[in-house]
């Protein structure tokens, strides 16, 4: 049985998704294939038992038959860090985290654990990815997200300089058109000239880290006011309209797809984000649009969710989950799995994961 752990240098950069392409792919090529997350800083409840969301979500991706929180041995939750913290409680996770591992890996050909966030989690209660992955012999793929042209060489250097030999290779994950060459051409060579495999370079879909306006209305507790409300429709760009409606037009005209966050009294913004490329407006203050702004969003098709919070307010909460992608819609998850299998080295990868 192999272990491969995927982990990242940042926060969303893509591990679930990659885990999840990942996964289907060696199943589609006969493997038996498990999935475990060592350590969650994101508690979720399911029938009555703390678990990790993106634990619970590639169990059914994948059909596996081990419960959401047998994937995820170690949740730290707020009050499980206190008792932590005054020595309390426990003070050595890993054991619950090996043990865990063996039972996931009965059977299998291949076992894929998820890290955190980033390589600075685990530290405080004793489980780094670095450690983790070394004492259970897991080969290391690191996601890392193209941010700059600089910190794509710091991020994968940082890495390396971490996981060490552990480190196989790391796939680049949403590299904009603009660059792809630049990281093609300059960026994969240097790292492969000291020793680091690039498996794969994934060029950016906006659609994919997109959100839908039924997450926008859940997340915010929105009420929705138009009739017309498709819950599914893709928000892929979050504009804020707070200047004038001349110098707002010209801004909200660059992006296609959107979601206008403005002040219920703006109605000037409101008109004027109709005659763009809009999915959905955020009206905030809990302040009620005009009867104009509704009737004509109706026409166009555009959903108007009304929220009680300010505009800041608003914005904390859309950050909370604006790119991390679930890929929730059967849609999004086939098209990861097309882009993985068209940019992909998976040969190249089995070989140094010793998967023949």
């Amino acid at each position: 049985m192999k272990s491969l752990y995927i982990t990242s240098v940042s926060r969303f950069s893509g591990k679930t998704a990659v885990c999840l392409a990942l996964g289907k792919r060696f199943q589609d090529e006969g493997n038996q294939v498990g999935y475990l997350k060592p350590l969650s800083l994101q508690p979720w409840l399911t029938q009555g038992r703390v678990a990790d969301e993106d634990a619970a979500f590639v169990r059914e991706v994948l059909g596996l038959t081990a419960e959401p929180w047998e994937l995820s041995p170690v949740v730290l939750t707020p009050e499980m860090l206190r008792v932590h913290l005054t020595n309390a409680g426990e003070s050595d996770f890993f054991p619950k985290v090996q043990a865990a591992f063996e039972k996931a890996a009965e059977g299998l050909d291949i076992l894929l654990l998820e890290g955190g966030g980033s390589l600075r989690e685990g530290y405080v209660v004793g489980l780094p990815t670095p450690m983790v992955a070394r004492e259970l012999q897991s080969e290391i793929l690191v996601v890392i997200r193209y941010r700059d042209e600089v910190r794509i060489f710091d991020d994968t250097l940082a890495a390396l300089t971490r996981l060490g030999d552990g480190m196989c290779g790391i796939i680049i994950n949403r590299v904009p058109n603009e660059v792809y060459s630049f990281v093609t051409d300059l960026a994969v060579p240097y790292f492969e000239n000291r020793g680091i495999p690039v498996f794969g370079v994934l060029p950016e879909e906006h659609s994919l880290a997109a959100l839908t306006v039924g997450e926008l209305k859940d997340v915010l507790n929105a009420e929705v006011l138009t009739e017309y409300y498709r819950p599914q429709a893709l928000v892929e760009n979050l504009t804020i309209g707070a200047m004038t409606a001349e110098a707002a037009l010209s801004r909200l005209r660059k992006y296609r797809h959107k979601a206008v966050i403005t002040g219920g009294d703006r109605t000037d913004i409101q008109l004027v984000a109709l005659e763009t490329s809009t999915t959905c407006m955020i009206l905030t203050g809990n302040l009620l649009p005009s009867g104009l702004v509704v009737k004509q969003a109706e026409e166009f098709g555009v959903s108007i969710l009304l929220v009680r919070t300010n505009t800041m307010e608003t914005i904390e909460k859309i950050d909370t989950i604006y790119g991390k992608t679930r890929l929730g819609q059967t849609t999004k998850l086939t098209q990861f799995q097309n882009l993985m299998d068209k940019h992909l080295d998976f040969v190249r990868l089995k070989e140094k994961i010793g998967l023949s």
